[in-house]
C-alpha cells in the first residue's frame, strides 16, 4: 500500500472548475448528482458512498463552480482485478495495488466543460505520486466509449472477474489504463 503521509493536496483552479478533495460535507450534493446520473440499481446508499471516502488511499475528487458541486470522482487504491460489488461497504484497510475508479458523475450544469477529464487527470496525478501505475474501472451503461476517449481499453477478465463485472449491468465493461502514459 502506498504511503499516504502527505497532506491533502491544495485545491486547484482549472477551466473545468475548482478541483479539490471530495469530503463528507459534499455528500448531499454528491448523492443528488448520483441520482441524476445512474439508474437505481447502480446508485449506492450513503454508508457505501462514504466508505469510498474512508479507504486508506482515497483519490476522491470534487469539481465546483461558484461554490456548488458540479461533479465528483470516487476513486481509491484497491486490490488489482477485484472490483467491489455495487453497494458494498469497503474495507478501510484494503491494499492499494491499483487506482480503482468507482464512480464519475457530472451534474447537468457541469457537462460538456471537461469536468470528468479534469477529475480523472487529478486523481491520476495523485495516484502516481503514491506509486500506483495502473487504473481499473467498470464502464457502465454504455460509458465505455467515454473511457476509451480517456485512454482506457477493455481488458481480459477471468471468469470470476467477469461475474463481478456482470453485477454492474449487461453493458458493463472491464477497462484498464497505465498511469503516466
Amino acid at each position: 500500500m502506498p504511503p499516504l503521509s502527505r497532506p491533502a493536496p491544495a485545491p486547484i483552479t482549472t477551466p473545468a472548475g475548482t478541483l479539490r478533495a471530495l469530503t463528507h460535507a459534499d455528500l448531499p450534493a454528491a448523492l443528488a448528482i448520483q441520482s441524476l446520473s445512474y439508474p437505481a440499481f447502480l446508485q449506492e446508499d450513503e454508508p457505501a458512498f462514504v466508505s469510498r471516502l474512508d479507504v486508506a488511499a482515497p483519490y476522491c475528487q470534487a469539481a465546483e463552480r461558484d461554490g456548488s458541486l458540479v461533479g465528483y470522482l470516487l476513486a481509491h487504491g484497491w486490490p488489482a482485478a477485484s472490483p467491489p460489488p455495487v453497494g458494498q461497504r469497503l474495507d478501510p484497510k484494503a491494499p492499494s495495488e491499483v487506482l480503482f475508479i468507482h464512480d464519475l458523475a457530472i451534474s447537468p450544469a457541469g457537462r460538456g466543460a471537461g469536468v470528468g477529464r479534469a477529475l480523472v487527470d487529478r486523481a491520476f496525478t495523485l495516484a502516481a505520486l503514491d506509486g500506483l501505475s495502473r487504473a481499473e474501472l467498470i464502464a457502465v451503461e454504455g460509458a465505455a466509449d467515454y473511457w476509451r476517449g480517456l485512454g482506457f481499453a477493455e481488458a481480459e477478465a477471468s471468469p470470476a472477474l467477469a461475474a463481478k463485472v456482470a453485477g454492474y449491468g449487461p453493458r458493463a465493461r472491464w477497462m484498464t489504463k497505465r498511469i503516466g502514459r
